[in-house]
Order: C-alpha cells, then sequence, then structure tokens
C-alpha cells in the first residue's frame, strides 16, 4: 500500500516532506509541519502513513497549519497562531485529540516555534490552553492542556458490549464522543482488538470511543481504551477525562480533586478545577524526525 499525495499549488508532487513522531504513553503520532496548508491528504494517504507495516505507523497523524490558513469559519481569535487537524490512523478526521495535543505541543516547543511556558492552540473542538517546560530543563516534566468541562449527554440507556459482557455506559463528550462503562476489576486478559459494540448504535453514525473503567480507589482509575478510527490505544487522553468525569456523574461528586488514571502504557493525571475545567498532564516525548517521501500522482 502507497501513499498518493496532491499538494496545493504549483509544486510538483513527488517532493520530500519532513515529519517528526513522538507519543504520550505509547499512544504515538505521526507530525506533518505544513504551516502554509499546502498538503493535502485524503483518507487512504493517512492510512498508508500510519501503517505500521508499509508506512511510518502510529494511532494518528497531526497536521499543524498556520491559524492564518484556515476559513474565516475556523478562524480563531486573533494571538492564536497554530491550529491542529487529527486524522484517525483509519484516516478518518477527529475533532480533538488530548495525548495528540500534548505530544504535539512538546514539537512546538522543541522545535523552537513556541517558547516553553504556556500557549493557546487551535482545534476543531475549539481553543485549548497548553503549557510545556522546554525539554533540556526537566527531561520528564509532564505537558498539561485544559479541557473545557466535559458534558453528559443521551442516550442516558447507552449499553456497550465487550468480552461478551453487556453493561450500561455513560455517554460524555469532551470535544470527541466516549462511552464509558464500569467494572469491579479489569481481566489483564481482555481482548479489545474486536470492537466493542454500543447500543442504539444509530446515535453514533461517526463511531464513539469506548472506555472499560475500575475504579481502584475514589482518586485511581484504571482504563482500557478502544478508540474511534483506530482500535485499542496504550493511552488516550480524552478519555481520562471521560473516566474522569462520568466516574464523579456516578458518585455525584462536585469537589475539585486531582485523579491517577491508569492505562496499559503508563498513568496520566486529571485535575478538576472549579467550574469544572480538567488539566490533563502527562509524559509527551518527540522520539524521531525525519522525511517522508511523497509519491509521484499516478
Amino acid at each position: 500500500m502507497s501513499a498518493k499525495f496532491t499538494l496545493a499549488g504549483s509544486e510538483p508532487p513527488g517532493r520530500a516532506v519532513p515529519f517528526a513522531k513522538g507519543h504520550s504513553l505509547g499512544n504515538d503520532f505521526v507530525i506533518l509541519d505544513d504551516p502554509a496548508a499546502r498538503l493535502r491528504l485524503s483518507g487512504h494517504d493517512v492510512a498508508a502513513i500510519c501503517d505500521r507495516h508499509v508506512g511510518i505507523g502510529s494511532d494518528g497523524l497531526l497536521h499543524l497549519t498556520a491559524c492564518s490558513t484556515r476559513t474565516s469559519a475556523q478562524a480563531p481569535a486573533s494571538g492564536v497562531s497554530w491550529f491542529m487537524d487529527v486524522r484517525n490512523a483509519d484516516g478518518s478526521w477527529d475533532t480533538m485529540c488530548g495525548n495528540g495535543l500534548r505530544v504535539l505541543t512538546r514539537y512546538l516547543v522543541d522545535t523552537g516555534l513556541c517558547r516553553p511556558g504556556e500557549h493557546t492552540i487551535a482545534t476543531r473542538a475549539g481553543l485549548r490552553r497548553v503549557q510545556a517546560d522546554a525539554t533540556n530543563s526537566r527531561p520528564q516534566a509532564a505537558v498539561r492542556t485544559w479541557m473545557p468541562p466535559p458534558l453528559i449527554l443521551p442516550p442516558y440507556d447507552l449499553t456497550v458490549t465487550a468480552a461478551g459482557s453487556r453493561r450500561p455506559a455513560v455517554h460524555v463528550d469532551v470535544g470527541t464522543p466516549h462511552a464509558v462503562t464500569f467494572l469491579d476489576a479489569l481481566d489483564p486478559g481482555l481482548n479489545l482488538r474486536p470492537p466493542p459494540s454500543v447500543a442504539p448504535a444509530a446515535a453514533f453514525a461517526e463511531g464513539i470511543t469506548i472506555s472499560l473503567v475500575a475504579a481502584l480507589d475514589d482518586r485511581t482509575l484504571e482504563v482500557r481504551v478502544h478508540e474511534r478510527g483506530v482500535g485499542e490505544t496504550p493511552a488516550c487522553g480524552t478519555a481520562a477525562c471521560a473516566a474522569v468525569a462520568a466516574h464523579r456523574h456516578r458518585r455525584r461528586s462536585t469537589a475539585t480533586a486531582t485523579y491517577t488514571v491508569r492505562f496499559p502504557g503508563g498513568a496520566l493525571e486529571v485535575t478538576v478545577l472549579p467550574g469544572g475545567t480538567m488539566q490533563l498532564s502527562g509524559p509527551a516525548v518527540i522520539v524521531a524526525y525525519g522525511t517522508l517521501l511523497l509519491p509521484q500522482a499516478r
């Protein structure tokens, strides 16, 4: 499988495009730095790049463009420089990605496109505040983003079927839709390669990310996640926020608090601030820079 790309403008196809690859707890992304928004990628192109056998391999692709290139409907407030578009591994579009946003922030700071500290990045889900220190100042420092208060939405009779068991679930919107269901414990042998099913399926024509959650204590959650358009991932930032929101909804908790959310890839931290805003924190690292060869259009 080879990707075919079309570049806007008069330059011929077939040129080399720089890319970076980064991850948070194993949830990995290819970053294409395209400030002038000249690169056009079909779903097939994205799937080919993300393929772990014939492409670079990743859970998703982050397309970084300058906000000045966006349409008037997508243009953010003045003073915001960068726009992040998210594509899933199957080539589909997404609106937000918590880990992807933090990995992109790490890239912006590491490459000098943004100074260390706080910034605002535009996404299809709206503006997101982010923060990262210089890599060489504290190599293990967390990268943070602030997420708007999650929404608990209908259908309220939502169910998830996984490993032959059907359970009630909570529909949580954190800029992208999630179905969260709770178990007494997570079986280490649970196979999430086949996607769990959701009912009523008609409510989510574009798919939904599904999280299986076990509360180890009031402030510690264990999560396995099957991400829409990707499959099971080692970690997921928006799933961490959705799991905390569903957990607090079940317990009718309104107090500010900090939660540890454990995934197979490691732990993220979610702090619920006054008003319900969530601060998502965890490691994010860039592991490679390279050149992607864009083949000639056929």
